[in-house]
């Protein structure tokens, strides 16, 4: 169940940080944090993709590990433009608390395998 859930949220998370970054790049004409950006937002929901189709619970644990880490990334980016007045504390507001609820999620979800698996 909570697989699922955390597909569909962290694919909703990329499209969010793909619309993002392109109006941060047409309205901002800021090019190089928003890359780094769009990396680790696309990434997050990759990662997850690839952890629901592991081969073995460890496997899986890796994968949606590498997922929070690019969740956590996104949101240091983000908190990055904030700080140094790329973005709003509004627009900043329309997309770091999905970040962190995904993030949550995921951890969630580590935390629950890793107890299963031992």
């Amino acid at each position: 169940m909570s697989e699922s859930i955390i597909k569909k949220k962290s694919f909703e998370l990329s499209i969010l940080g793909v619309n993002f970054y392109k109006s941060l790049v047409v309205e901002k004409k800021e090019f190089i944090m928003s890359k780094q950006f769009l990396r680790s937002i696309t990434s997050v929901g990759a990662n997850v993709r690839e952890a629901v189709n592991a081969q073995s619970k460890a496997d899986f644990i890796y994968k949606l590990s590498i997922s929070q880490k690019e969740c956590d990334e996104s949101m240091y980016w983000l908190e990055l433009l904030k700080e140094t007045d790329f973005i709003s504390k509004e627009e900043f507001d329309s997309i770091h608390p999905n970040c962190h609820e995904v993030l949550k999620i995921i951890r969630s979800i580590i935390i629950t395998s890793k107890k299963n698996n031992s």
